[in-house]
């Protein structure tokens, strides 16, 4: 029978939150930074205040009960709920003030990082900005579940939930081995790259989908060579330098790249030329979503000195 006299805790909650996701008493403890017998007496102490079994414990694995799947729904709900409700609570004391959790993708985050903590350390001295660089889909994951606050990546996303707002567009340039027939050029046509040996980043970027958009649009077809042998910008343009082929970078970070490795040209599209925007994306609704659009308003103007085309 349910004892009605006790409620449940957060810190039960949040113990069997964890155990519901990794369904590992070690890693769960460890994802919350709470000790593993205090974890399994925090869950224990959950099933005898809602008088349910939680979990089928044996000695290789744990396991939901049926109890357990329906209450984990339940308890995640309540977990976002409170922390939606610290966010109200924070955004209400001051804006621009106490932590901002700021995800950004990898083929972003060394072009634009200096101008974003210039403008946080110039104009808001009191944010806490913490930076995590990962791939889209574990940044909207991380957006999801409250991990992050706030994201700076490619879009469009088309993910419902999640409000965009643009920076800026930004073209993609040719970088190509010094002595290739297409380096310099000022106007190549995007048929151009239907046969040339491309190298692009790995799986999970979204500067490779990017990139094979645009040779598709081109004509490309899906036998042409594509060599994906990168994890990183930087390395892609060592390769090219190396004379193994081509690549497409984006414009913020030509100067960048191209300046570490010698035996390099740079070619530009005819216009239109291809390009990708850039834009921050928070939960739709977020508590703090007014001071998150200030925030990319600041960015719009600290970003003109930018090669891009701000967005209005």
């Amino acid at each position: 029978m349910t004892n009605r006299g006790k409620q449940p805790s957060l810190a039960q909650l949040r113990a069997f939150a964890a155990v519901a996701e990794h369904l590992h008493f070690r890693d769960a403890a460890a994802g919350i930074g709470m000790s593993q017998p205090a974890l399994s007496g925090a869950v224990s102490a959950l099933e005898e205040a809602l008088g349910v079994q939680l979990l089928e414990r044996t000695t290789r694995k744990v396991l939901l009960s049926p109890a357990g799947e329906r209450l984990a729904v339940r308890a995640r709900a309540v977990l976002e709920a409170v922390g939606a409700l610290m966010d109200e609570a924070e955004a209400v004391r001051a804006p621009f003030t106490g932590v901002l959790r700021l995800g950004v993708i990898p083929t972003v985050a060394p072009y634009l990082l200096p101008t974003v903590l210039k403008l946080v350390h110039e104009r808001y001295p009191e944010l806490d900005l913490q930076v995590h660089e990962e791939q889209t889909s574990s940044l909207l994951e991380g957006l999801g579940a409250g991990r992050l606050d706030l994201l700076l990546l490619a879009v469009p996303l088309g993910v419902p939930g999640v409000t965009e707002l643009p920076l800026f567009d930004e073209d993609f340039v040719l970088v190509t081995p010094e002595d290739h027939w297409l380096g310099g050029r000022q106007d190549i046509p995007r048929e151009a790259l239907r046969e040339l040996h491309l190298l692009l980043l790995d799986e999970g970027h979204c500067l490779r989908d990017q990139a094979l958009d645009i040779c598709r649009e081109a004509g490309r077809t899906e036998g042409a060579p594509v060599t994906t042998t990168a994890a990183g910008l930087a390395t892609l343009v060592q390769l090219v330098a190396g004379g193994l082929g081509v690549t497409l970078l984006p414009r913020t970070a030509v100067d960048v790249e191209t300046g570490r490795a010698g035996r390099l040209q740079t070619g530009w599209f005819a216009d239109p030329a291809p390009s990708r925007r850039i834009a921050l994306a928070m939960r739709s609704g977020a508590a703090r979503g007014g001071e998150f659009e200030e925030f990319a308003q600041a960015l719009r103007e600290a970003m003109r000195a930018l090669p891009v085309r701000v967005a209005p």
